[in-house]
């Protein structure tokens, strides 16, 4: 169907789902799932000559390991075993049908020097890199293409050391984006669980164009004055499961995204089939759950329940901008406590002080309302039908 210019104009509509339909869906994409896959090969990385001790660099030793590994890929799959130790790396790629498994006492580190994070394009929805024009930084650990990858641990922990990229961010003396510590596009039958992820230099784990995607018992740590330290950011993704997850960061602890401006809406990959549920966060500079900014290719099918965050900016966030695109429609959220937000969501859902609307009550724990009526701006045609119900 040919889009019309309507499409510039973004619908943000908050409607209630039947309980019964919504369980019956998640159930599907994510009660299947799960971290425990037997492998029948596994090996550790100190057999490609890692050593642990926090300075020696282990990049090759990485991408040795993975490269013989995927010889595995049709027998079964296999297993990289990260044991005890402090393992420095710049950023190394993963392949279907793997298992990257972290031992308690396990550290992957990034390495501080920005060479060892290779510069790659663009993604094709954003067409520039998010902080500067041109290109980006490539994650830590990425993968493209791939199916069946598990990247777990007994809360074993992956390090970006973002104070390096931070500073460079407040200078202005950035080359280009800024890295994530995880990122997969275009993949499928992904399990995220049981790791803790410190100091990313950016966003820390960003699947984008990925489908049937699991995340759940993370950690996720980064100072409150951090830039941009986003926790947990689908992008155009679909069938997605957030669950059990603890956030304290310096921006939003999810973020549901979708592309940015022209490139997102020529793209037109949409976010859609996101469940979230107990989720606990602390956040200066974001909110709990925030839907854009960059939502050009639309966001729909939200489902969120049993979020507890505290110091926020806001509890439940839609940002977007004018002449944007897109749309956010079809979204449920139940059993939300936000009892210290600053702004009680009267910020709408506009950014960098365009505020088009704002919840008509004050939406705090104790008080919870069946119905929070939501008024737009008239000057703002972008936010129209908002509602919030809660029960």
């Amino acid at each position: 169907m040919r889009r019309s210019a309507s499409l510039l104009q973004v619908l943000l509509v908050f409607t209630t789902m039947v309980k019964t339909q919504w369980s019956t869906v998640s159930g599907i994409y994510c009660k299947e799932m799960s971290p425990n896959v037997y492998r029948p090969h596994s090996v550790t990385i100190t057999e490609f000559g890692a050593i642990g001790d926090g300075v020696t660099l282990n990049t090759k030793a990485f991408r040795n390991a993975i490269f013989y590994l995927n010889s595995f890929a049709d027998k079964g799959g296999a297993q990289l075993f990260v044991p005890a130790g402090k393992w420095l790396t710049g950023s190394f790629g993963l392949i279907s049908h793997l298992t990257l498994s972290l031992d308690k006492d396990a550290v992957i580190i990034g390495s501080p020097d920005s060479s060892d994070w290779p510069v790659v394009d663009p993604l094709p929805s954003y067409g520039r890199g998010r902080e500067l024009p041109g290109k980006r930084h490539q994650s830590l650990i990425f993968g493209s293409y791939l199916t069946d990858v598990i990247i777990t641990g007994a809360n074993g922990t992956i390090d970006g050391q973002g104070a390096i990229w931070w500073g460079w961010f407040h200078n202005h003396t950035l080359n280009y984006t800024r890295p994530h510590l995880v990122e997969l596009m275009y993949s499928t039958n992904v399990v995220i669980s049981n790791l803790t992820f410190k100091n990313s230099p950016f966003w820390n784990i960003h699947p984008v164009y990925c489908s049937q995607v699991l995340v759940q018992h993370v950690t996720i740590l980064a100072p409150l004055n951090s830039p941009n330290t986003d926790g947990i950011d689908p992008d155009s993704s679909t069938n997605v499961c957030i669950n059990h997850c603890y956030v304290k960061n310096g921006d939003d602890v999810i973020a549901i995204k979708s592309g940015w401006d022209e490139y997102g809406i020529s793209f037109a990959h949409p976010s859609s089939n996101i469940s979230i549920s107990n989720i606990t966060g602390e956040t200066r500079g974001g909110a709990g759950i925030a839907f854009g900014s960059e939502m050009s290719g639309g966001i729909s099918e939200v489902r969120a329940e049993g979020l507890r965050v505290v110091n926020s900016l806001q509890g439940i966030r839609i940002k977007t901008a004018p002449g944007r695109g897109g749309y956010v429609k079809n979204v449920y959220i139940a059993d939300e406590c936000s009892p210290h937000d600053k702004q009680y969501y009267n910020q709408g859902c506009c950014w960098r002080q365009r505020w088009c609307g704002w919840y008509t009550g004050r939406h705090s724990w104790g008080q919870l309302q069946q119905h929070l009526p939501v008024q737009c701006f008239p000057q703002c045609p972008i936010c129209t039908s908002m509602e919030l119900f809660t029960y």
